[in-house]
């Protein structure tokens, strides 16, 4: 935390705009004329409250120019829809794809916010009906909507989260084909792939992504990484960590320095290998 490191404040992001995009990504700016490599994901790639996220390591590693298309809460909506996205994949050496929640999609239950994706705007008229009672105006947040669908009817619920898995599944592959270079998946949060994508409680992220479907994305990707948090790093969440006041909180739930240096060290060596 910001508070174990005397006289450093709060983490500057030195955030970059690219053309075509109203987004605001983290520095630093990469010339996307040079080759440079691409990454994508939410707000583990994006890396807050961290010095040096993945993306700035693997750039030192590599001793190439990474450009971090990541956004805080972010899921496959942004990186499908995005131009300035769109135009880095099409010019990037290589891409590194962090696998994100389903539940960060719109689908044909309920429209998320196509840039802040963790935003719920609207339920379909078919969740409407399978839903009749719960009143979809209380929520602001797919997950905090979904955390509510579970405990109604976990029945019906399974209705949900089955076409979620169909939507990232189709998503993902969409992405990929796409991309005209080696797209090397990652994995990284505090728990690895399970058989089931959530069991009673939603759990951590990334929502509903099993096991066996991560396995069928893979097979069209260049590589797999599966990065966790060790037990010392879950008993330490905000070790190497800066942030302001009254948000350790928020730091606690995220990712620190040291899995960080770790998924980038994994990511170079396979990129190398190409």
């Amino acid at each position: 935390m910001s508070f174990a490191f005397k006289g450093h404040g709060p983490l500057d992001y030195k955030l970059v705009t690219y053309e075509g995009s109203p987004m605001r990504f983290r520095g630093p700016q990469i010339d996307l004329t040079k080759l440079f490599l691409l990454c994508l994901g939410g707000s583990e790639t994006f890396g807050k409250f961290v010095p040096q996220p993945y993306p700035d390591r693997l750039s030192a590693m590599l001793g190439r120019p990474v450009a971090n298309m990541a956004a805080m809460n972010a899921g496959l909506e942004l990186a499908l829809d995005d131009g300035a996205i769109a135009d880095a994949m099409s010019k990037a050496e290589a891409i590194v794809l962090q696998i994100t929640g389903a539940h960060h999609l719109t689908n044909r239950f309920y429209q998320v916010h196509p840039r802040r994706n963790d935003r719920f705007l609207q339920p379909s008229d078919i969740l409407r009906v399978i839903y009749r009672e719960v009143d979809f105006t209380d929520f602001h947040f797919s997950r905090h909507m979904l955390e509510h669908l579970l405990t109604c009817s976990e029945d019906r619920f399974q209705i949900v989260v089955d076409e979620l898995k169909m939507a990232w599944i189709a998503r993902m592959r969409s992405l990929l084909n796409r991309a005209i270079c080696p797209v090397h998946l990652l994995w990284i949060g505090h728990r690895p792939p399970a058989e089931t994508g959530y069991c009673r409680e939603l759990g951590a992220d990334p929502l509903f992504v099993t096991k066996g479907m991560l396995e069928e994305i893979a097979a069209q990707a260049a590589s797999l990484t599966i990065c966790v948090t060790t037990r010392e790093e879950q008993q330490k969440p905000t070790r190497g960590m800066f942030f302001g006041l009254g948000e350790e909180k928020i730091a606690r739930a995220l990712l620190g320095p040291d899995i960080h240096v770790r998924a980038a060290r994994d990511l170079s060596e396979k990129i190398l290998k190409l």
